[in-house]
């Protein structure tokens, strides 16, 4: 039935005279993401984005396309020639369909892209419902405040079109319209829902992992692995560093004060993210920290590890409830994979008691004992890195 879909986008529409970049970004990150299925024409006409479906199941389609950054909406559509009886009918058609499936109201909405047409916009409602409710014999009513369905009609310059429902888009802008962020990807909940949420607002991402192989088993990358495949569905191919920190891990087990092994850990891993951001172009940082998770993540915490880089550090969680992670997690299809049991580097020389008030002069002192530039150099020279596509 369908033969187009409509792509309607939010912020997109108030960027002006720049408004064609981010429109061709759209088109282009639309292409991207139904490559896999096939070739599409996508192309902007009337300000508007459209996909021909041509003998694509329009569902499936739909499914792919709401994924892209930058989009609100998708509709459905049947796009016909220039003929307003077979407007009206088509409309016929669609009001049917929708009765089949229950519902009790409608209104017509219609505009008219071709003004040397005879009827206005609003003519053309009344117009086309008195002839809806003539041919539906009282099987659905009007109600023009709150129907249950809205026929859409338009009568344009070259063709008419008609639709109805409208699935919604994750919202956003364009992937590769902000810059590019470094993201610390574990293999938790928290970190990949993070990286999703700054790639919405247009951000090319690229991600870290650090392990502690082989006291981690390969498992554990494999996970890893998975959530960034994951990912790369909305965010197009994801480079991945993997940086084996076993090594500081030890050193700082050796040297320094238990209580503080995590938090010295932290601030190794946020010290090599930056010199990775800054080899690979990237602006900031993503980290899915969130205020009082774990005893690392309190104020004075946050506050140590900040003091080692001097980028820009993106949390998006950082005042999100663990419930609404979860839930942000489900929606985007990585919590199944985060709560496999599997073991990584932090949990792996995690202190009984860590502090949970850490000071920085302190943390400083510690830390004093170790070469940090050495294990550092270390750690980036043995660094494993793989592109991950969808």
């Amino acid at each position: 039935m369908y033969n187009i879909l409509i792509v309607k986008y939010g912020e997109i529409g108030v960027k002006g005279k720049n408004r064609y970049v981010f429109e061709n970004k759209l088109i282009k990150n639309i292409k991207n993401m139904l490559k896999p299925i096939g070739k599409f024409r996508v192309y902007k006409e009337y300000g508007r984005i459209y996909v021909d479906l041509e003998d694509y199941d329009y569902e499936e389609i739909i499914e792919e396309v709401r994924k892209v950054f930058g989009i609100v909406g998708v509709c459905p559509a049947i796009r016909a020639e220039k003929d307003y009886d077979k407007l009206k009918e088509i409309a016929l058609a669609m009001l049917e369909e929708k009765i089949e499936d229950g519902y009790k109201s409608f209104k017509v909405d219609s505009r008219r892209g071709d003004k040397s047409f005879k009827l206005t916009s609003q003519e053309m409602s009344i117009d086309i419902g008195g002839y809806l409710l003539a041919k539906v014999d009282g099987r659905i009513k009007v109600d023009v405040r709150n129907p249950e369905v809205k026929i859409s009609c338009e009568y344009r310059e070259n063709h008419t079109m008609v639709y109805s429902d409208t699935i919604a888009g994750y919202g956003g802008l364009p992937l590769g319209t902000n810059g590019k962020a470094m993201s610390l990807l574990s293999g938790g909940i928290d970190s990949p829902v993070a990286t999703w949420m700054v790639a919405k607002r247009g951000v090319d991402v690229e991600a870290v992992h650090f392990h502690s192989y082989p006291f981690t088993n390969e498992r554990s990358l494999e996970k890893v692995r998975d959530l960034t495949k994951i990912l790369a569905k909305y965010c197009g191919r994801v480079r991945l560093h993997k940086v084996n920190i076993l090594e500081i891990q030890k050193a700082i087990a050796t040297h320094c004060n238990d209580s503080d092994t995590t938090i010295l850990s932290r601030r190794f891993m946020m010290r090599i993210a930056q010199e990775l951001a800054e080899k690979r172009y990237c602006d900031a940082l993503i980290t899915g920290e969130s205020i009082g998770q774990v005893a690392s993540q309190t104020i004075h915490g946050l506050t140590c590890t900040n003091a080692v880089v001097d980028i820009p550090i993106f949390r998006p969680l950082i005042a999100m409830d663990k419930s609404d992670i979860v839930k942000a997690a489900e929606e985007i299809g990585t919590f199944e994979t985060s709560v496999i049991p599997e073991e990584d580097c932090c949990s792996l020389f995690a202190p009984k008691k860590p502090t949970t008030k850490p000071k920085l002069d302190r943390i400083e002192a510690e830390e004093s004992k170790l070469d940090v530039e050495k294990l550092i150099k270390e750690a980036i020279d043995n660094i494993e890195i793989e592109d991950i596509e969808f």
